[in-house]
């Protein structure tokens, strides 16, 4: 097993990179920037960042009004250290050579998908957001605890065991 440190690249992969994936890598950017350099991609990716997504992430104090979708092979340069698929589709789809690092299935249900009034609709992103900041960061948490920084590395959170 090969030793890295800290920022890990992480790539959120989902199909459409319009939700999930994008309010993942925003979270994780924000809360966990220092440790994780958080990137989105999708196997099919849409043409723009769901506007729901971004106001259920505004809500929150995290603006992802200027990401946009885009497929994973703009990283294909790139060595991620840990790729979460956040879609059953994405799990079944992830491209191989993305899996040179650690891959891991976190899945959530698609808020594209939801139906009914904006509010209501709103209501769903709300708990998909939710659920992703309940899930992935304690995950990311647990990560860090198995691959701890280097002593002169201070990241600002909790990660003894």
């Amino acid at each position: 097993m090969t030793t890295v440190t800290p920022p890990y690249n992480l790539l959120f992969l989902c199909t459409g990179n319009s939700c999930r994936s994008q309010m993942a890598e925003g979270l994780v950017n924000h809360v966990l920037g220092d440790a994780f350099r958080a990137f989105s991609a999708g196997t099919a990716p849409s043409d723009r960042v769901h506007p729901l997504a971004i106001r259920a992430m505004a809500e929150i104090g995290v603006d992802i009004s200027r990401s946009h979708p885009k497929t994973p092979n703009v990283f294909h340069d790139l060595q991620f250290d840990l790729v979460i698929t956040v879609c059953d589709d994405a799990a079944e789809h992830c491209p191989v050579w993305l899996r040179e690092g650690r891959v891991e299935h976190i899945g959530f249900d698609d808020p594209a998908l939801a139906t009914g009034s904006e509010e209501e609709r709103m209501a769903v992103f709300r708990r998909v957001r939710d659920e992703i900041r309940e899930r992935v960061l304690p995950f990311l948490i647990q990560f860090l605890k198995e691959n701890p920084p280097a002593p002169h590395q201070s990241h600002g959170y909790e990660v003894t065991p």
